[in-house]
């Protein structure tokens, strides 16, 4: 391996670089700060920007330090849970319209990708969702109903038809969602603040926030090196919240997902393994995920973390896995390992706080960063700028409530992966 897994790993080596940027001095006025520099963040700071408002963006590492810069790196429509399920959670008002929203968020990505001629490695050639047994089929097959129902863009691929796209005979079937596609990540996030920048949002690095105070109906954000005095505040911080709001941060669970990347596969196998370039993952509770990057890499990952005993055993069984799922490849070896971590909300859904007056925020992901991240900045952007009144945004206010035994179900998952794949390596 070339670098400590908790970094960024290959998007790290294969990102453009970051726009530079430097920590804050001294005092600001404007009239939003955004605390956070992920997909959120950003895309909040850019539509905020073109809309000539005044916007700082406090990022307490770099840009993209978190999930944004952390991620498989695939555009999906929707959550993970059925479709069907966030009408029966959020009533049928909210239910729907978050799911258009996020049905059609994919294009507001590669829209602003195009737009702002982002080197992000985009492919818009769907994902698949690949069916393992029996009772994976019957999940795909559900999940196609009700999108279908929907009039989505979705196809159930045969076996016959999965093993061509996918490039194995590994799964019973697969779901083709042609709305969604694969970008790098980490690169996708430095466009974005590039774009922000030039549309005249300043974006502040190294810069924590510490606290946030209430002075003559403003609010004062304080950062080691200084303050920024503005009207409206934006939490963009979802699973990497630290101090400021550690309500945020006891209503997610952490679920930790690493990834392993090969060296550059040989020409023919580029052409024989995922030759659309969808990006890919599958059935299993403990799921798997691979997909190709820009320079024909195998990006393989699943969950849990890449410390302790976690760098050995994952390592191990993702080589075995690769083996299984794509024989060809032979032995492989790993040049890059990295990991992040995803935040799990009780019910799977993202969250909407108004955590104090002009302070709002969405949170809670559930492993779907990259589309929600980009439309839900969009929406704070929008409400910000008066576009989109309260009654019209796509999830109902919420209180952050803390989850029950999150330590203990945290150090499960982390540990439980682990003896997930051992097992799977005794098979």
């Amino acid at each position: 391996m070339q670098e400590h897994p908790d970094g960024q790993g290959l998007w790290a080596r294969t990102a453009p670089p970051a726009p530079q940027t430097s920590a804050l001095a001294g005092a600001l006025k404007a009239d939003v700060a955004v605390v956070g520099g992920g997909f959120t963040g950003l895309s909040a700071a850019l539509h905020l920007a073109e809309a000539g408002a005044r916007t700082v963006v406090l990022e307490g590492c770099e840009i993209g330090h978190g999930g944004s810069g952390r991620n498989v790196g695939l555009v999906n429509a929707g959550m993970w849970v059925l479709p069907d399920e966030l009408p029966k959670t959020l009533g049928t008002v909210h239910g729907e319209r978050l799911l258009t929203l996020l049905g059609e968020a994919p294009r507001l990505v590669f829209a602003l990708v195009e737009k702002h001629a982002i080197a992000c490695e985009p492919e818009r050639s769907g994902t698949l969702h690949c069916a393992v047994g029996a009772s994976g089929l019957r999940q795909i097959e559900e999940r196609a109903r009700q999108w279908q129902a929907r009039n989505a863009p979705v196809r159930l691929l045969d076996a016959g038809e999965a093993a061509a796209k996918i490039g194995s005979a590994a799964f019973g079937g697969a779901l083709l969602d042609e709305r969604a596609g694969t970008l790098q990540p980490l690169a996708y996030a430095r466009g974005l603040a590039q774009a922000a920048m030039a549309a005249g949002a300043q974006i502040f690095t190294r810069s924590p926030v510490r606290a946030i105070e209430r002075d003559a109906g403003l609010w004062r954000v304080e950062t080691p090196g200084g303050h920024v005095t503005v009207d409206w505040v934006v939490s963009a911080t979802n699973a990497y919240t630290t101090g400021l709001w550690p309500e945020l941060r006891w209503e997610l669970v952490h679920l930790p997902y690493f990834q392993f990347a090969t060296e550059p596969l040989p020409d023919a196998l580029r052409k024989a393994i995922l030759p659309g370039r969808q990006g890919a993952w599958d059935t299993n509770k403990v799921l798997t995920s691979f997909r190709l990057d820009g320079e024909g890499r195998l990006v393989f990952g699943s969950v849990g973390a890449l410390r302790c005993t976690g760098p050995a055993v994952h390592a191990a069984w993702a080589r075995r896995a690769i083996r299984r799922i794509f024989p060809a490849l032979g032995a492989v070896r790993f040049t890059h390992s990295w990991y992040g971590m995803i935040g799990m909300t009780d019910d799977s859904l993202p969250k909407f706080h108004r955590l104090a007056p002009n302070v709002i925020g969405f949170s809670g992901y559930n492993g779907r960063g990259i589309a929600p991240g980009t439309v839900f900045g969009k929406v704070l952007a929008d409400h910000i700028l008066g576009a989109t009144p309260a009654d019209d945004l796509p999830l109902p206010v919420s209180d952050p409530h803390p989850q029950r035994l999150r330590a203990l179900r945290e150090a499960g998952i982390e540990w439980g992966a682990q003896a997930v794949h051992l097992l799977r390596m005794l098979r």
